[in-house]
């Protein structure tokens, strides 16, 4: 029963409104095959992977501004430990998810970069 009442405290906590003013960006829709692109599709993809990674730094700066407000409001409630530990976890899993997604997408991109950048000093 405990573990009960804890987990429908926790669920009371993140629900409403926490997370809910950060938007998830949308991610690039395509990436540009490097060795058969023209120079505006690298130029249009390298502005669409800029813009997608700042869009990524709001959204994680959104996170920490709403995580920090969620744990004030749980420290007043005096909410247990393990609880807030677990708001933890869930903000630091987020904002893990979102970096490493934009740095995979980055990462790509780069990649093209690269392959561009080769197929186009050869001639």
């Amino acid at each position: 029963m405990k573990a009960l009442s804890s987990v429908l405290i926790l669920a009371a906590l993140t629900a409403g409104h926490a997370y809910a003013n950060c938007t998830y960006p949308k991610a690039p829709e395509k990436i540009p095959d490097g060795a058969t692109a023209t120079l505006a599709e690298m130029v249009d993809a390298q502005k669409a992977v800029k813009a997608y990674n700042d869009q990524i730094k709001a959204y994680t700066d959104c996170l920490k501004l709403e995580h920090d407000q969620e744990m004030a409001k749980a420290a007043s409630n005096k909410t247990p430990k393990d609880q807030m530990d677990e708001l933890d976890k869930v903000a630091v899993q987020k904002n893990n998810a979102a970096v490493d997604e934009a740095q995979a997408i980055t990462d790509r991109f780069n990649e093209q970069v690269r392959i561009f950048k080769s197929k186009n000093q050869k001639k």
